[in-house]
């Protein structure tokens, strides 16, 4: 008997999982996917298009008033189903291939700002939140880090696998080592439980899990900060400890922004943006400052430089 063949869906979260994207790109693929599916009355993707595309992110621009980001995450995401899943090329207008988004400067706040919001966390988030800004990190590679890439002895920290896929190494504030030790402490008690609990076992990136058998449970692949509780991954069903969820940093940072009387709008990455601006105001080279962001291109480093030139930094008011 021939077995049937994979759903749709089924064969976008196998492709995914194949080039060993995040389970948060896995789920927005599979999203847009079936919204596109679903908008053209669930007709099969091979029988369509370039056209039914180009009417599918016109609808969410002229209809649902969608950003340019979010047209342009869900092209991404059609690409990926015709060229990966499908095999099918596409030969899609130059207009239409990506929305414009349009040139905003990011949010920064001032030095004494970023210590008013970090006066008005505690625990873990404030250690976290210490990070984003000490090292310029963003927040999920914050999250994601593991034990072994904290350097102490060179007082640096190697973020693996980040944006693109590279690897770079920040620098690790010295104020920052005694709260990271004890964090790590914290940690360790909790891994050591899951072991004697029969657990212990980590998420191993890129199919390390084979090829080391028994690395997932030794301590420098654990999270610097794991999650509170043991839960069960949505890809195996195995039940391990993850690291902490990202939104539970994202409200803490918004109700502290709050209490702090700041009016900006602050996110996690607003002290990346701040970590990156303020070293350039201490005369920093940009390209230094590049390589601890992990950006490919100086021109999207050179960003902060306009955020320097802007209102009183640079002109002094006529008024004044």
């Amino acid at each position: 008997m021939t077995p049937r063949p994979k759903k749709l869906l089924d064969q976008v979260r196998d492709a995914i999982r194949v080039k060993h994207y995040a389970y948060s790109t896995e789920k927005t693929y599979v999203y847009w996917a079936k919204r596109f599916v679903l908008y053209h009355n669930k007709r099969h993707p091979l029988e369509m298009g370039e056209k039914q595309i180009s009417e599918f992110l016109t609808y969410l621009a002229a209809e649902e008033h969608v950003a340019a980001s979010t047209q342009n995450q869900a092209l991404s995401a059609l690409l990926f189903l015709y060229r990966e899943v499908l095999r099918k090329d596409l030969d899609l207008p130059l207009e239409l291939v990506w929305a414009k988004r349009p040139k905003r400067l990011p949010t920064v706040l001032t030095k004494e700002e970023v210590q008013q919001v970090i006066a008005q966390l505690t625990g873990v988030h404030r250690l976290i939140v210490q990070l984003l800004y000490g090292s310029g990190l963003r927040l999920m590679e914050c999250m994601r880090l593991r034990v072994k890439d904290l350097d102490f002895g060179q007082r640096q920290i190697l973020v693996r696998d980040a944006k693109g896929g590279k690897d770079r190494v920040t620098i690790l504030p010295n104020s920052l080592i005694k709260p990271l030790r004890v964090q790590l402490a914290t940690a360790k008690q909790l891994h050591e439980q899951d072991l004697v609990d029969g657990c212990g076992a980590v998420y191993l990136p890129y199919a390390l899990e084979r090829k080391y058998p028994h690395a997932n449970k030794e301590w420098i692949w654990q999270y610097v900060f794991p999650a509170t509780q043991r839960s069960q991954d949505p890809r195996s069903d195995v039940i391990r400890r993850h690291h902490l969820h990202e939104n539970t940093v994202q409200k803490a940072v918004k109700k502290a922004a709050k209490k702090a009387g700041i009016a900006k709008r602050v996110t996690p990455h607003t002290f990346r943006h701040s970590f990156a601006t303020h070293l350039l105001e201490n005369h920093y080279d940009i390209r230094t400052v590049q390589e601890l962001l992990g950006h490919k291109d100086v021109k999207t480093t050179m960003i902060y430089t306009h955020v320097l030139k802007r209102g009183g930094l640079a002109v002094r008011s006529p008024l004044d």
